[in-house]
């Protein structure tokens, strides 16, 4: 993957759990390109958000089966990555 920032980063996870991850841990939940690794992770949220970026965590999301009618198919697969930043930084986004 080459190593343009913003193919790395999909979009914020905003969701109940998150929010209070924000709050207490000061983690943050995104949706990331499946075949970034941590090293890109970081180095995009450093630099689109500019804050410090401590730990990163992350979660491939395998596809679930959905039916539709008769027909069957299957969800996409994805990954998610917790950001745990610096106690001094914050993100407005959540």
């Amino acid at each position: 993957m080459e190593n343009d920032i913003y193919n790395v980063i999909i979009r914020p996870l905003v969701t109940e759990k998150g929010t209070f991850q924000s709050q207490a841990r000061n983690a943050y939940a995104f949706q990331v390109n499946p075949d970034a690794n941590k090293a890109q992770i970081k180095q995009a949220i450093e630099k689109i958000y500019s804050v410090k970026v401590m730990q990163v965590r992350t979660a491939n999301r395998h596809g679930k089966p959905r039916r539709i009618g008769y027909k069957t198919g299957k969800t996409s697969r994805w990954k998610k990555a917790v950001v745990v930043l610096h106690q001094d930084y914050h993100i407005d986004v959540f």
